[in-house]
């Protein structure tokens, strides 16, 4: 088994005990870089040899017997919105490119603090949107990878690096997590901090992590939790023991809500088939249910506060280069100039409400599982495929975590979405490790 194949756990350990080093991890994960990038194109920006500099750094670090932090030595992808002092952050647009920020996101700081090799800058959608970069699905590449978050989650699928960070403003973590095959996890609204990251939404942006396995997932994230007033809805609290929590067994068999919600028939028949089977296999560990009226207009709702916010956050860019964004884009932000205040805040106002609905219904369960997207990842280049089934989630700022459990009509990956209360983290992971367990047992 090659270096680039280990968990980002147990490349962490090996490279604290002595057993491999930093420069040999990065350099084998380097090597399938340049084996597999031509095709799958995750990559904006990579030096290799800075690569190296830093894998080296830490070697000496360690052999200098300095403090080493979680991901000492371990080589991690970031999306191409967040800052970076020492590598250009150009957010997948023309009108952005040569962009060279002297500063780091907190995200990125935190990550240097923990000791992660960073690798480079992986493809985003068109200003984190819907418009596609250049990657292709590791496992098709006729197959878009989902977005915004594209390069990472194609990354982490094809073993190029065992970890990146990703941003959901609607489902670019969850949506290519799934596309890819990978665990893709979004925290709840207000646990990482989004401070010198590209701006969307305030009310919607998250950043979130991708990794194969759910234990790489609670490493990067719990590192990545750390309160920061720079960012306007953190507050201060201690971090979720994620790498704990989801290391455990659960007390007792969680108890699941299988929700069919207002979006249920957008979803392909066999997805529908699928999750009967599950509700067959878990018997009486899910309930099936569906929402309240009060979650019907969830999709409206988000989709004016989003159009609202990108036509306040890209006003430069549609003002000074219209002519360089692509049309989807530019129709979003011609109809977020149009929404009035009134119809803004009535959509903002619903966050609240829903949540209180949510909060009583998981009072009865651990989690509630809902597909993550409307099937496999869809031929052809030209979209990133439908969010629509992360759209309620984002909107209620709710932790959401997608595990890789099932498969399509063409045999392509499709994940299985988990939810639960804001905040409830660290119960998550541990119920979306039990029930991936679960779910794969004969």
């Amino acid at each position: 088994m090659g270096l680039f194949q280990m968990t980002a756990v147990d490349m962490a350990a090996a490279i604290r005990a002595g057993e491999i080093t930093a420069e040999e991890l990065v350099q084998d994960c380097l090597a399938r870089i340049s084996t597999l990038e031509d095709s799958i194109g995750a990559w904006a920006y990579l030096d290799p040899g800075y690569a190296l500099s830093q894998a080296q750094a830490a070697d000496s670090a360690r052999r200098a017997g300095e403090s080493l932090g979680p991901l000492h030595g371990v080589p991690v992808g970031v999306k191409d919105i967040f800052d970076t002092h020492d590598m250009p952050t150009e957010h997948g647009t023309a009108l952005h490119a040569g962009r060279a920020p002297s500063y780091d996101a907190t995200v990125v700081e935190l990550l240097r603090e923990a000791g992660a090799v960073i690798m480079g800058k992986t493809i985003t959608t068109e200003l984190a949107v819907y418009a596609p970069g250049k990657t292709t699905n590791p496992h098709d590449p006729q197959r878009t990878p989902g977005g915004s978050s594209s390069g990472s989650a194609a990354a982490v699928a094809a073993a190029m690096v065992p970890l990146t960070v990703g941003t959901q403003t609607n489902g670019s973590i969850i949506r290519p997590a799934s596309y890819c095959g990978v665990y893709g996890y979004k925290p709840s609204h207000g646990l990482i901090s989004r401070y010198r990251v590209l701006q969307q939404s305030r009310i919607l942006d998250h950043v979130g992590v991708f990794g194969r396995t759910l234990g790489d997932v609670a490493l990067i994230a719990e590192q990545l939790m750390a309160f920061d007033d720079r960012d306007p809805d953190m507050r201060p609290r201690a971090r979720p023991r994620l790498i704990e929590t989801t290391a455990q067994e659960p007390p007792s068999p969680p108890r699941l809500a299988m929700i069919k919600t207002a979006v249920w028939d957008h979803a392909e028949a066999y997805v529908h088939g699928a999750f009967e089977e599950l509700a067959e296999h878990f018997g009486n560990s899910i309930e099936v249910m569906e929402l309240p009226e009060a979650f019907q207009d969830a999709v409206m709702w988000h989709r004016t506060i989003m159009e609202a916010d990108l036509a306040l956050s890209f006003e430069r860019d549609y003002q000074q280069g219209k002519e360089q964004l692509s049309d989807t884009l530019c129709e979003m932000i011609e109809r977020g100039l149009g929404y009035s205040a009134v119809e803004y805040n009535r959509a903002v106002a619903q966050i609240s409400a829903m949540n209180k609905v949510l909060d009583e219904i998981l009072l009865h369960y651990d989690a509630i599982i809902t597909p993550a997207t409307t099937g496999e990842a869809p031929l052809g280049l030209e979209s990133t495929g439908s969010p629509i089934f992360c759209t309620l989630w984002t909107l209620c700022g709710v932790p959401a975590i997608t595990a890789p459990v099932m498969q399509g009509s063409n045999g392509m990956p499709v994940g299985v979405q988990l939810v639960a209360s804001r905040g409830d983290d660290a119960r998550l992971l541990r119920t979306a490790r039990w029930f991936a367990t679960a779910a794969s047992a004969e």
